[in-house]
């Protein structure tokens, strides 16, 4: 998906023969730009058992739970426990075990996080080895509405973490405005741990952070913090390793940090668990929402563009500039405008066993207008089709440890995405 200068200025064309054709439409379904392949033959395995095309699935939501202050994530830690852990925008993270809420959180930084605007406990991870070792990773902002990722150690069955001694921060990033904090954390198929941070914010990318190697705003991470770090204590990369494949790793044209640049707010982004793949939820500015893409097959490609803020999804940014100049951009897969909703959530790859008629379609959906799209490759070809209007503020998806997937509405309650 990496695309070359000759490709790009193809696509270009395309996309502006696409937008004079549907131009005038009132109710725009999301575009396929490009097509998605299965990256391996594991892919197209776990396909050929699900009998069901997408233009005959139905889906509904189940609730599970209800009376959450704000919750913004929900994940399994990965240790075969079942239980579910959700993340409050207010600072907390509570279990739910059979559908039973914990009476207390597992995790409380209340007094440590600031909440205006888009502020909060965005995100957390728990290590690969989380059952054996207690590990887990958080993202928030702090009370100066500094980004802070931080690690923490716990027993790992406990029912309350605490806080106290146990947090060490691994990383800042000032913020100069209060949105567009990124937040997401998830571990890749390469162990590595990845985060998502958004440009800024403010609006339109006034900063160019985006385009910048200067600053890990506007970027996608990848570090690895299980590993004994390699740098001298006085840097401040010495909490974490750095993976000697990131595009700037020796730190001399850009932050080493960085694996990808060229993201607005890539609020929710997940990896295939069956074949690898990236899927990147970023969300537009004015008009254009996007899924980005990155394909597995032969290891994730470091230093993707994904093109904020020249280009808006595909569209020349802002909409009045000539197009980009002819350097390699990766485009997204899927754009839709603004008369389909307003703020993009990514969400997952269905890979659990429970609702065999869903596998191998990725589901997203839209925060502003409830949405619930599904993608999928059917022979070859990327199709996409709306499956519900839910009728909830769709600000995360999230898979429990088996792959079941569940949809969070940050108006309170968690929901189980099955088959109809």
């Amino acid at each position: 998906m990496h695309r070359t200068n000759v490709s790009r200025k193809i696509f270009l064309v395309l996309a502006i023969t696409i937008g004079i054709v549907i131009s005038g439409c009132t109710a725009r379904d999301p575009v396929i730009v490009d097509q998605v392949a299965p990256s391996t033959d594991s892919e197209a395995t776990a396909n050929a058992g699900s009998p069901a095309r997408l233009a005959d699935i139905q889906i509904e939501l189940q609730k599970v739970a209800e009376g959450f202050d704000q919750p913004l994530y929900v994940t399994g830690a990965g240790d075969g426990s079942g239980r579910l852990f959700i993340v409050e925008k207010t600072g907390r993270i509570w279990i739910l075990r059979d559908g039973e809420r914990s009476s207390e959180p597992w995790l409380d930084i209340s007094d440590l996080v600031s909440t205006e605007s888009e502020r909060g406990l965005l995100g957390i991870a728990f290590a690969p080895e989380y059952g054996q070792n207690g590990t887990f990773y958080i993202n928030y902002t702090d009370s100066s509405g500094t980004t802070q990722l931080a690690r923490l150690r716990t027993t790992p069955t406990v029912n309350r973490v605490v806080k106290d001694g146990l947090m060490e921060p691994l990383l800042s990033i000032e913020q100069p405005y209060s949105n567009h904090n990124g937040g997401m954390l998830a571990f890749g198929p390469d162990g590595y741990l990845y985060v998502g941070t958004g440009d800024g914010g403010s609006g339109g990318d006034p900063h160019g952070n985006g385009q910048r190697t200067d600053t890990l705003l506007g970027k996608l991470l990848r570090i690895d913090p299980e590993s004994e770090p390699t740098s001298s204590p006085d840097k401040a990369d010495s909490r974490y390793r750095i993976p000697d494949d990131n595009p700037f790793a020796q730190g001399t044209a850009g932050y080493p940090e960085i694996w990808a640049t060229g993201l607005r707010n890539p609020w929710r982004f997940s990896f295939d668990r069956t074949t690898g793949d990236l899927w990147i939820g970023d969300v537009g500015q004015n008009t254009w929402e996007e899924i980005d893409f990155a394909s597995a097959q032969g290891g994730l490609e470091p230093g993707l563009n994904f093109g904020w803020s020249e280009l808006e999804a595909t569209h020349p940014y802002p909409p009045d500039a000539d197009p980009p100049n002819t350097r390699s951009l990766t485009a997204p897969v899927i754009e839709y405008d603004h008369s389909a909703g307003s703020s993009v959530t990514g969400g997952y790859v269905y890979r659990g066993s429970q609702q065999p008629e869903l596998s191998g379609i990725y589901f997203y959906g839209d925060f502003g207008s409830g949405r619930i799209w599904g993608a999928h490759n059917e022979e070859g070809t990327l199709e996409n089709r709306e499956l519900l209007q839910s009728g909830v503020q769709v600000v995360s998806f999230g898979e429990d440890d088996e792959g079941e997937l569940y949809v969070v509405d940050f108006n309170g309650a968690l929901y189980r995405l099955v088959a109809k």
